[in-house]
């Protein structure tokens, strides 16, 4: 077990059998870093195969500088064709979350196989070159493949971490390569090592635990799973896959859980919480490691030297490639996405430049021939690039269409996969209730089944489920998948008894027992940020619970959610509460344990990250439930009724003049398209109204800013409303503007109308502002200027609006309040 004590070398030469060696020689260190403690752990790196070695020796001099810049490069699949893959040579190729072949963000393997092939066919073109270097695909099968129809959706991290079982995530690890080679993929991010001490954090369910233990004994078990054992015969073989251990380093550190953050913490738990992972994955051979977006103690770990060069690199004798994130290398200081020799020279040896590759690779060219990169820092990178590729047999796999199993979706959801899988949902589930031992239930009885969960695989399943975000999935777009509900019909039918489903809870109902299944919403990453950890009913409303238990019927919840959350109010409504996590597609194992549809089966998941008794805190600061608290059926402990009161009021959770942010409006402002006789709330994109089509682009982050493209000469606008009017009289009179950023796409300029309304409709009060350039810049309009147009500040129902004329196509991001340091007036966004 990890503690937040000094690890020693001697300590982790025990743990991990590695020896303890002298670092080996590294770059030259940047005369302006900052050093780090002495006490980091250090590994005997793993043996180089002189084989692959000698070849990268006769490749290289082979390789012109072009060739050489282009290994380095990463560009997304949405961004980059085949041609312009054999033009720059581009090392590698990534789908993001939704950037699937096809109008959708996942495609059936047939599809992704076609586009494989392209991109590997283009780089292995010799015209022009001495020697054709092969790419490699790369995707996000973080929880199984889940941008491919018809493949398993595994439990996220956090329910594995709840069944303290590394066997089996080695088995499922397997899974997801298996099914990552039917589609044609060779790489995927995964394992996440993250040490998430903040739930808060929108990719806490990307964790296996708060503690690093679980960290450590899974991590090396998800390589031997994806890559095979470096030395077997089955290495990198058939169903094998290049892993990707992310994201070094920290980013479960971070202030108040805040994606992207900044991890204020000292070195000591640095390296002894958020590196635990990584003592057991490169030892196993992981071959890629993933740059953490976040930073520590304000270092952008992008352009982090002595972590990613001097400890990866060095101490830890990591000789793969480290990787970058998406356009994170744009945040590095003096940095651009499109320019950035400083994360190349801190050790990032492959940008993940989606869209931006182009002009990257341009810049790094400029670069490496000005000096500004050295010819030494380059070969170093492609060398470990080649390192990888040969070790992975990309060389000598022939086009992914050619491989074993590729395109075979009979390959797909085997059934022993699934079985493996659904075991993995009932061992990833906690009893954290169980008053007067309700379950199991009795399938011979009525059984009422309500809540939304019940019914949707998508809400199972979460983030990163066909698509980015998982959001608006139908139950048919999981052919090989089973709902809660499904698993719980097969149930009372082989028992015979009676099953009423009503999602909305019809009160006038009764049964033997309800089960209520229920939870959060999908989300990933950053839009899953929360500022508390009250679960705020959305789809069901879990007071209706309160009317089966005045009949006297007993209620078990089945609560759905990426991470633990303060639901004192849901738990007194239930006789029993299960935390099922995000069990995926196999929701049958669910009823599995509901029922004890086997005589072996029993509850054994155990709390890996604390429950939390408030809601206003991390779930470490004040806890409810501990870690490794899980019941049984024969437990015979009781939960009495907890306190309702969550604290809130003495928090500021609500909008603070934010309306949009990190892709999504903020609550309570929405979306909305207006024309003069028509309007439509926006639920989804793309979506469009009349002549405005709107979608999603990037910004700071991905797809966290809109796209909007006028095509007609109609006035329609894109606003941000809200149904109950806001009083913005104070921030008017205080000098406060309304600040977003915006770039166009096709023009030079383009001039719009901002407005901000208190009334209803078309948005009339406005101003003129000139967007100019391509790149994206903060304009600032005073509140006042809108006063004096004869917006009412008072009773404020459009905080925002936007039109354009036709033929304009505009970014729009980050739109807020914003003080006016110079209390100047500002009305043309100047």
């Amino acid at each position: 077990m990890f503690t937040k004590a000094v690890l020693r070398c001697t300590l982790v030469t025990a743990l991990f059998f590695v020896a303890c060696k002298q670092q080996p020689k590294t770059t030259e260190k940047p005369p302006e870093t900052k050093a780090l403690l002495t006490d980091w752990p250090v590994f005997e790196p793993q043996p180089l195969d002189s084989t692959i070695e000698a070849q990268i020796d006769s490749l290289l001099p082979q390789l012109t500088l072009e060739q050489k810049v282009g290994q380095i490069i990463q560009a997304d699949s949405e961004s980059v064709t085949p041609e312009e893959v054999k033009q720059y040579r581009l090392g590698s190729v990534l789908s993001g979350g939704n950037s699937a072949p096809g109008d959708k963000a996942y495609a059936d393997a047939k599809t992704w196989l076609q586009m494989a092939d392209q991109y590997y066919n283009a780089s292995m073109d010799t015209d022009g070159v001495e020697v054709a270097i092969p790419i490699i695909w790369g995707i996000d099968a973080v929880h199984g493949h889940g941008n491919l129809e018809g493949a398993i959706i595994l439990p996220h991290n956090i329910g594995l971490g709840a069944t303290h079982n590394p066997e089996l995530i080695q088995q499922l690890a397997s899974i997801t390569a298996h099914e990552l080679t039917v589609s044609g993929h060779d790489w995927t991010f995964a394992p996440t090592l993250a040490v998430p001490q903040d739930v808060r954090w929108g990719r806490s369910y990307e964790g296996f635990s708060e503690e690093p233990d679980l960290a450590n004994r899974y991590a090396d078990k998800i390589v031997l799973g994806l890559q095979g054992t470096k030395g077997d015969a089955d290495f990198m073989g058939a169903g094998r896959v290049i892993s990707c251990a992310k994201h070094f380093l920290a980013d479960g550190a971070t202030e108040n859980g805040v994606d992207q953050g900044d991890a204020k913490i000292d070195e000591s738990e640095l390296l002894n919480v958020h590196a635990a992972g990584y003592y057991s994955a490169i030892p196993a051979g992981v071959q890629t490691v993933m740059a953490s977006f976040s930073s520590y103690n304000g270092r952008k770990l992008h352009g982090d030297y002595e972590l990613l060069t001097e400890v990866l690199k060095g101490k830890l004798g990591f000789n793969g490639f480290v990787v970058g994130d998406w356009n994170g290398h744009g945040q590095v200081p003096d940095c651009t996405n499109e320019d950035c020799p400083n994360a190349f020279n801190a050790g990032v040896d492959m940008f993940m430049a989606p869209d931006s590759w182009k002009g990257l690779y341009e810049s790094t060219l400029k670069h490496v021939k000005a000096g500004t990169i050295t010819m030494e820092r380059l070969d170093d990178a492609v060398r470990r690039i080649l390192r990888v590729k040969l070790a992975s047999g990309i060389f000598d796999k022939g086009a992914p269409s050619t491989r074993k199993f590729a395109g075979d979706e009979r390959q797909l959801a085997l059934p022993e996969h699934r079985a493996l899988a659904r075991q993995a949902v009932r061992e990833s589930m906690v009893l954290l209730k169980n008053n007067e031992q309700v379950l199991p239930i009795d399938a011979s009885k009525t059984i009422l089944v309500v809540g939304d969960g019940a019914e949707h695989i998508i809400k199972a399943a979460g983030g990163w489920s066909l698509s980015w975000q998982g959001e608006g999935h139908t139950n048919a777009e999981f052919p090989n998948g089973e709902s809660i509900l499904e698993g719980i019909k097969e149930a009372v039918a082989e028992k015979g008894g009676k099953l009423i489903f009503s999602p909305e809870a019809d009160a006038s109902l009764t049964a033997d027992v309800v089960i209520a299944v229920y939870g959060e919403d999908p989300y990933a990453e950053f839009q899953g940020d929360r500022k508390h950890l009250d679960f705020v009913p959305n789809a069901f409303d879990t007071a209706k619970l309160s009317a089966y238990k005045e009949k006297g019927i007993p209620v078990v919840s089945v609560f759905l959610s990426g991470r633990p959350m303060w639901t004192n109010p849901e738990l007194n409504l239930s006789d029993a509460f299960v935390a099922a996590w995000l069990p995926g597609s196999e929701g049958g194992g669910v009823s599995d344990l509901l029922f004890k549809r086997d005589a072996a089966y029993d509850f054994t998941g155990k709390l890996s990250f604390s429950w939390p008794a408030t809601a206003v805190a991390p779930q470490t600061k004040d806890v409810l439930f501990k870690l490794g608290y899980g019941l049984n059926y024969s437990s015979k402990e009781t939960v009495e009724v907890l306190p309702e009161n969550s604290d809130l009021e003495n928090l500021e959770v609500a909008s603070t003049g934010v309306f949009f942010d990190k892709g999504q409006p903020t609550a309570p402002w929405r979306l909305q398209l207006q024309s003069a006789d028509l309007e439509k709330q926006v639920a989804s994109f793309p979506t469009s109204i009349g002549g405005l089509l709107v979608g999603k682009t990037d910004h700071m982050a991905q797809e966290d800013a809109l796209k909007l493209e006028w095509t007609s000469t109609e006035r329609i606008q894109a606003q941000l409303i809200a149904t109950t009017p806001a009083d913005m009289a104070r921030e008017s009179n205080g000098a406060m503007e309304l600040a977003f950023y915006a770039r166009t796409f096709d023009q030079e300029t383009a001039t719009v109308q901002i407005g901000v309304c208190s009334a209803a409709g078309l948005c009339n009060q406005q101003l003129e502002v000139v967007i100019s350039g391509q790149a994206w810049k903060e304009y600032r309009l005073s509140l006042s200027c809108f006063e004096k147009l004869g917006t009412d500040m008072t009773a404020v129902n459009t905080a925002f609006s936007i039109s354009a004329p036709k033929g304009t196509t505009l970014g729009l991001s980050a739109i807020q309040l914003a003080t006016d340091a110079d209390a100047k007036p500002g009305c043309d966004g100047k």
